[in-house]
């Protein structure tokens, strides 16, 4: 009777150690999928300002929205970052091209990296970038300019969607940081919109 009264706890103690070493791969397993499952939640809803990517433009329709273009560069960045046009106005539908440019302002090469994103944040889903200099280094010669151009179009959904309708300006923001943990410290990362897939490189003059 003992030997099988021990038998049994042998067995349950197993299952149960089973079951909690189940548990903690689970809980791991969810770890490290938190952060792509977030990312491809932000693409696909355009949470948090987050844009669309890399498909190209449907064709223009006949109605317009203005898109205003902002530049800032962290202070440990000697850099002169600036946007070329204050603002444009493009038609849905439509490819439009933008430049932002910089100028290192020391007397030694500095690299740089920007981040970016769109306000209001409801209009990520329907913003599309289809080539920027995003999250690509940049080393800038002193002296040295870079022209550095954004190509992008925006969705005629956006004028069909109630929480959008309304929106007539969209304004795109890019940020330089010295380096990507420079911009993580700084949390321009939670907002950030991903890596573009087809980074245009900037053209030294």
């Amino acid at each position: 009777m003992d030997t099988t009264r021990a038998e049994a706890m042998r067995r349950r103690n197993r299952r149960m150690g089973y079951g909690i070493a189940a548990v903690a791969a689970g809980m791991v397993g969810v770890s490290f999928a938190a952060v792509p499952l977030y990312d491809l939640f932000c693409r696909v809803t355009g949470y948090n300002g987050t844009v669309q990517r890399g498909e190209l433009a449907p064709g223009a329709t006949d109605r317009t929205i203005t898109v205003r273009f902002a530049a800032q560069t962290d202070r440990s960045l000697p850099w002169n970052f600036r946007a070329e046009q204050p603002a444009m106005t493009i038609r849905l539908g439509e490819e439009g091209l933008a430049f932002y440019s910089a100028d290192n302002r020391a007397e030694t090469p500095v690299t740089g990296i920007s981040v970016y994103n769109v306000t209001p944040e409801k209009v990520g889903r329907y913003f599309h970038k289809v080539a920027c200099f995003c999250f690509d280094e940049q080393t800038l010669a002193p002296g040295q300019r870079a022209d550095m151009p954004v190509t992008f179009w925006v969705d005629p959904r956006i004028a069909e969607d109630p929480n959008t309708r309304e929106v007539t300006t969209i304004t795109l923001s890019y940020t330089f940081y010295r380096t990507l943990e420079d911009a993580q410290r700084a949390g321009a990362l939670a907002s950030a919109g991903p890596h573009v897939g087809r980074v245009a490189a900037p053209r030294a003059n």
